[in-house]
């Protein structure tokens, strides 16, 4: 969401002072300007994390400087989410792209009052330059994209070709992504990650947790209710006994009535 230099990166690279560069890993800019963009990049940096957990090679992260012009520490920009494959999966303070050899390969920004313009304008143009593979653009509030999910593939050097957003009866807007091989759908203000093999939607932390405990307490309501079964057919089985014992004692002393008058009559 953060403001990038509002030049593009030029095809020359800057030459590197003498002099040691300082690139800070803040601008002093806060993440998000609401509730709403907030959860958004949250749950977007969470659950590619979590997809990408096995891999080694693939670096996800957000809200991070990356720097795109050696030598020139003005020339930054923060994407909320992205994605780059083929560098390493380690803790970072800034993100320089001469040095990791290459810039990200998927970029989603999450629209706000302040960075819309920006998202649609000069940010596009640099993610373009950087060679960024898809840069995606998601309003939660509904308020300044139309419609409110976009999504880019860089088809050519510097141009991008808008991709195609299919949308459902129910209003939901879906974006497949082939660098990533996931979908991204939204509705209202919900956004969702989804593995079109699986159909099944990526789940952020508190839902994975929120998931795990419904399905403990599922799986104790059905071994309470395996163990209620159990009680009742022991408890009808020891019922059942009883009745054939008092059965048989009936039986016998009607035998033994019948013993007893047969012998009188004799």
């Amino acid at each position: 969401m953060r403001r990038p230099a509002l030049s593009a990166p030029s095809r020359a690279r800057v030459a590197p002072s003498r002099a040691a560069v300082d690139y800070p890993d803040s601008d002093g800019k806060r993440m998000a300007e609401n509730d709403a963009q907030l959860a958004a990049i949250l749950y977007g940096i969470s659950v590619l994390r979590t997809h990408y957990a096995h891999h080694n090679d693939v670096y996800v992260s957000g809200d991070l400087l990356v720097y795109y012009e050696e030598g020139d520490p003005r020339m930054s920009v923060a994407p909320d989410v992205f994605v780059v494959f083929g560098v390493e999966d380690r803790e970072r303070m800034t993100y320089r792209v001469w040095e990791e050899g290459k810039g990200p390969d998927f970029v989603l920004e999450v629209a706000s009052r302040s960075t819309w313009r920006e998202d649609v304008g000069p940010k596009r143009a640099v993610y373009a330059r950087m060679g960024v593979k898809e840069y995606w653009l998601y309003d939660p509030l509904g308020e300044y994209l139309r419609p409110r999910l976009r999504g880019y593939r860089l088809v050519d050097v510097g141009r991008y070709e808008r991709q195609p957003l299919l949308e459902s009866v129910d209003g939901r807007l879906t974006l497949r992504s082939e660098t990533l091989g996931l979908d991204l759908w939204v509705k209202g203000g919900e956004m969702r990650f989804r593995d079109p093999v699986t159909g099944l939607d990526l789940l952020g932390h508190r839902e994975e947790h929120l998931a795990h405990q419904a399905a403990a307490a599922r799986a104790e309501a059905e071994a309470a209710a395996r163990r209620q079964e159990a009680a009742s057919r022991r408890s009808a089985e020891v019922r059942a006994e009883r009745e054939a014992v008092l059965r048989r004692a009936a039986e016998a002393r009607v035998a033994a009535l019948e013993a007893i008058i047969g012998g009188k009559r004799d």
